[in-house]
């Protein structure tokens, strides 16, 4: 259509959202679904932090704020990298934004110009690449495979680098994988950004607190201080403390940065939801036992969820170190005939067939930038993976040679 501009025509829908929807639409229909393509904690929001909220409602605290936050909650999440990452920041030096996707898209729209070039390791979230189109720079994506982790190499990073190359994106734990860096893993990244000093790097650590095993969190900045100046830091409350709908992300960073972001908010947003924002207050400063809680339970169920996808006909499915996903390879499924005669031609063929015969939704590794995979969210309980891995299992016994 003429009337589109070029830059939606560079974009797509986001999978993970096409996938759920869909998910409800059959559920809607009289169907027997159960969705696993959704990334958000099943668990309630903390009742401290919805308490937070009405008392925000009952003050009168609904009026405009600063465009990228309130004061007290820019306070609130200097201490908190101060406290988790060992990272000093001056509230000037924070933006407060709708969710951690505004935050990413603020930063690269207000960075990114055409022929910028953006690194990212994949499998990545679904909307790194289109955010980066949308600004007009280039996505250099980098296959990550199973074999090396789903991490992304020092050398892989370092002959990707051009004098075109702005952005570095990591993700750690990352989503879809839930693979994440070790402080000698970060520390081999790092001294490759120290190596090109053009380079920026933009640290999605969203699931920074669930990591299992007793697995070290560690973010770039925190490993090379000398990349302060040059890295923005995202983080929000979505999946930390089961705020997906509240809307609330953050990011810290040098303070150019932090205005141009500032700026670009003004014309779009404004200022994120006051409620929320009073919400996202009482979440950092208030109990942080749900985390732990929330952590543990969401490790028994990636244990559950790997050993029972090990034991589908055709599924290799890798333990990760943190998020709630897994990223399992179907590579022995290609080219079968499902249970009900479709050709199992690629992941996405394979995730339709799945939804449609089974009632179970995933999402088909071809979203994020790594095929023959899918991703199964464990955000869910108990009971209902248990259905889902049997759901699954059986149709994967019944996948035929053609």
């Amino acid at each position: 259509m003429a009337f589109l501009s070029d830059a939606v025509s560079r974009i797509k829908p986001s999978p993970t959202v096409a996938m759920t929807g869909r998910a409800a639409e059959l559920r809607a229909e009289g169907r027997d679904i159960i969705a696993l393509s959704a990334g958000e904690p099943d668990f309630d929001t903390p009742e401290h932090i919805r308490e937070a909220a009405k008392a925000a409602i009952d003050a009168g605290r609904t009026r405009y704020t600063a465009v990228d936050g309130i004061a007290e909650l820019k306070q609130a999440i200097a201490d908190k990298f101060a406290r988790d990452n060992g990272l000093e920041y001056n509230t000037d030096q924070i933006s407060v934004g709708t969710g951690g996707k505004q935050i990413l898209f603020n930063a690269l729209l207000a960075t990114v110009d055409p022929g910028d070039e953006v690194i990212i390791p994949a499998p990545y979230w679904v909307s790194y690449p289109d955010i980066v189109s949308l600004a007009g720079g280039t996505p250099v994506v980098l296959p990550c495979p199973a074999d090396g982790g789903f991490r992304l190499s020092p050398e892989a990073l370092r002959q990707a680098i051009t004098p075109a190359t702005k952005w570095l994106i990591l993700n750690s734990p990352s989503n879809p994988t839930g693979a994440a860096y070790s402080a000698d893993e970060m520390r081999a990244i790092t001294d490759v950004l120290m190596e090109n000093p053009h380079v920026w790097v933009l640290a999605d650590d969203i699931y920074e607190h669930l990591v299992f095993d007793g697995f070290r969190f560690v973010t770039p900045a925190q490993i090379e201080p000398g990349l302060i100046g040059r890295t923005l830091t995202m983080n929000g409350v979505s999946k930390a403390y089961a705020m997906t709908g509240w809307r609330i992300g953050y990011g810290a960073g040098p303070r150019e940065l932090i205005r141009a972001m500032a700026k670009l908010q003004s014309q779009s947003t404004s200022n994120p939801c006051t409620i929320s924002q009073h919400a996202a207050l009482a979440a950092l400063t208030g109990p942080q036992d749900y985390i732990d809680s929330s952590r543990a339970a969401f490790q028994r169920r990636r244990d559950l969820v790997v050993k029972g996808l090990n034991e589908c006909p055709g599924i290799d499915c890798p333990m990760p170190q943190g998020a709630f996903y897994v990223y399992p390879s179907i590579a022995d499924l290609i080219g079968r005939v499902s249970p009900n005669g479709t050709r199992i031609t690629d992941d996405e063929a394979f995730a339709a067939a799945l939804l449609d015969e089974t009632g179970v939704a995933v999402v088909f590794g071809a979203a994020f930038g790594l095929s023959p995979h899918f991703r199964v969210s464990y955000a869910a309980s108990d009971d209902m993976l248990r259905e889902a891995i049997g759901r699954i299992r059986r149709f994967c016994e019944g996948c035929q040679e053609q």
